[in-house]
């Protein structure tokens, strides 16, 4: 049937699909607006070569760089968990995807904290394993015939929130998308568009990929007086 769920055993392949596409354009629209308006000297995107976000921020060095050699073609390749930045030298690092492709994502978090300035801040979007998109790729992961192909351990929103936490991170924005179903038609994807205002009025919580601005504090202090 033309609405059939999609059953896909790459990421790549999926990418291209009618809902990959839409997840790519709302991610790469909702980058473009928030890194319009982050302001500072030095930005990192880490990973995910298909989207661009960095291209609307205005900050005078900006660099993209992959995680793996194999991923695509990009001026730096870049351990994740040992970025090659003195601490406190960077104003904005864009995670697209980067966490739930790593091996170790609390390494990854904790080398963006170290390289952060404070106030500093941290951008990042990821597949929520509580929706129906999770849901899906996880049977897709677990069917594929080489299970590497599915490089992805999505991590929970509300997980990540706790994380960046615990790391002294603010999170100022959290956005969801995606509450079609996974169809193989670009047709009825269309018709089922009404479950995005549904869904984003009445189970924000559960839509297909999110995005987090999080902000690094660091607590103020003052000097005290000595005594004479």
């Amino acid at each position: 049937m033309e609405s059939r769920i999609i059953e896909i055993d790459r990421l790549e392949d999926w990418l291209r699909t009618p809902p990959g596409k839409y997840l790519l354009a709302w991610e790469q629209q909702q980058l473009d607006r928030i890194v319009a308006d982050l302001f500072g000297f030095h930005a990192l995107q880490l990973g995910f070569r298909e989207l661009d976000g960095l291209r609307c921020n205005r900050m005078p060095h900006r660099w993209t760089a992959l995680t793996t050699p194999g991923e695509g073609q990009a001026a730096l390749v870049l351990d994740a968990t040992a970025l090659p930045f003195p601490a406190q030298s960077l104003d904005l690092v864009v995670l697209p995807h980067t966490l739930e492709r790593s091996a170790d994502p609390h390494a990854c978090l904790r080398e963006v904290e170290r390289v952060l300035i404070p106030e500093g801040q941290v951008l990042i979007t990821g597949l929520n394993p509580w929706s129906l998109w999770g849901w899906h790729q996880r049977r897709a992961q677990r069917s594929a015939s080489d299970p590497s192909l599915w490089p992805v351990q999505a991590i929970a929103p509300h997980r990540l929130r706790d994380w960046l936490h615990l790391l002294g991170f603010e999170v100022q924005i959290q956005r969801f998308a995606g509450w079609t179903p996974n169809w193989s038609s670009e047709r009825w994807v269309q018709r089922m568009a009404w479950l995005e205002t549904l869904g984003a009025r009445w189970c924000p919580i559960v839509g297909g990929v999110y995005l987090l601005l999080a902000t690094k504090r660091v607590p103020g202090g003052h000097l005290l007086p000595g005594k004479a």
